[in-house]
């Protein structure tokens, strides 16, 4: 159980002149939602690159969701990003409703907002990506789930970057 997390005792953003120069200094969590393991990933404090954190088990998620919110305590993230798990049409089925409801209370548990970035294929990229370290994936299943959710977290620190600088029409 969490004792120590408190939504009131996270960092407020200042406001005025000031408060541009504090969001380019936000963590981003990336999370890739799995039955058995949940995929964690995180930004840089410039919001520019993600790098693999670690992978939890999945026992409820109830647990699942308050030792993220530890993470997001001690790694002082501000907003958090799950992967949707839409099929290969982009159709919502049964699961991304499942990914939805965790985030939903995610979201509560953190008082964080939550992005949806569409997974599609994020396993089989991490799982190459691995398999081009020369890592194989049936030895550290941890790692290509804390992978897929650096691809996940990439593609919206990319989206929010060109959003930014005008690139995205």
């Amino acid at each position: 159980m969490l004792a120590n997390f408190s939504p009131e005792s996270r960092r407020r953003p200042p406001r005025g002149r000031r408060s541009r120069q504090w969001r380019c200094r936000l963590r981003t969590l990336g999370i890739d939602f799995g039955e058995r393991r949940i995929g964690l990933a995180i930004s840089d404090p410039q919001g520019r690159l993600a790098v693999p954190l670690a992978a939890i088990e999945r026992q409820t998620d109830r647990r699942a969701a308050y030792r993220i919110a530890d993470l997001v305590q001690s790694e002082a993230v501000e907003a958090l990003v799950l992967g949707e798990p839409k099929d290969l049409q982009g159709r919502s089925g049964a699961a991304v409703e499942r990914v939805h409801r965790f985030g939903r209370r995610l979201a509560r548990i953190t008082g964080l907002p939550v992005r949806w970035i569409d997974e599609a294929l994020t396993t089989v990229e991490a799982t190459e990506r691995l398999r081009d370290a020369g890592l194989d994936r049936r030895d550290a299943p941890e790692r290509r789930d804390s992978v897929a959710a650096q691809i996940i977290l990439q593609e919206a620190l990319d989206r929010r970057a060109a959003l930014v600088s005008g690139d995205l029409p």
